[in-house]
């Protein structure tokens, strides 16, 4: 069931939201050759429970930490590791997610770790253009699909795979609500969107191959072909006139 948020709710994923972008903007000077993931696990949790708020993600369905950090072939779910180290050329997908009094926050963005080739820039700029312009088609009355073609056809061009296998998603109360809003077209998917609906969109985007993998942890994806991936999300509202996006910082 799709559930429509109320202004109090609306309320409180804000907060939740502004938490969550903070928290990026903390952690991306640590984004750097030499630091563990772990090491940002350990400072993203800390920063979260200082705002009153607490990470999402910990323990949900048993994942171990309160990030995915997501390097290169690793295309979500990555667990963070005092073992994985980042290094020059690198990237990272930074997923976060925030719960502030009973409400959910979530949002991704991968980041280069240093300089990378132009083909990986260019992954990166496509799947943040792709997200933005999913999010450009937002309003009462558009319809899920509308998101789902938007995102597909910036990508599509480039000849990159797009991950099927895992989608945008509803958020409220629970971390996963529905509706699903994948990143491809989906025949009849024409759920309308109405003022007060609040999801998530994520366009994940291989370099190389759409197919992935689930390995032996049971949690950390990656590309079947190794190739690097790219992963932005963020959570937003239908307003009456379009949309909010709730997880970046605020102006």
């Amino acid at each position: 069931m799709i559930t429509i948020k109320s202004s109090r709710e609306i309320e409180l994923m804000r907060t939740a939201g502004d938490i969550l972008a903070r928290t990026r903007e903390y952690l991306i000077p640590f984004i750097k050759p030499g630091v563990t993931t772990h090491e940002l696990d350990i400072l993203a949790e800390k920063f979260i429970l200082e705002n009153d708020a607490t990470p999402s993600f910990k323990d949900y369905q048993g994942f171990p930490g309160s990030i995915c950090a997501s390097v290169n072939e690793v295309v979500i779910h990555g667990i963070p590791s005092k073992k994985k180290t980042l290094k020059q050329g690198d990237i990272l997908s930074l997923d976060l997610g925030v719960n502030y009094k009973g409400y959910h926050a979530d949002s991704a963005w991968t980041f280069p770790v240093g300089e990378v080739p132009l083909s990986v820039t260019k992954l990166l700029e496509v799947t943040e253009q792709a997200l933005w312009n999913g999010l450009s088609v937002i309003k009462p009355g558009a319809t899920v699909n509308d998101i789902s073609h938007a995102v597909e056809s910036t990508i599509k061009p480039h000849g990159y795979g797009i991950v099927e296998e895992f989608t945008g998603h509803g958020i409220g109360r629970s971390l996963h609500e529905e509706p699903a809003i994948p990143n491809y077209g989906v025949e009849n998917n024409n759920v309308t969107l109405k003022e007060g609906m609040t999801f998530c969109v994520e366009p994940m985007v291989n370099i190389g191959t759409k197919r992935v993998r689930i390995l032996k942890d049971n949690w950390t994806t990656v590309t079947q072909d190794k190739s690097y991936s790219a992963h932005f999300e963020h959570t937003v509202v239908v307003t009456k006139d379009g949309y909010e996006v709730l997880t970046k910082v605020k102006e």
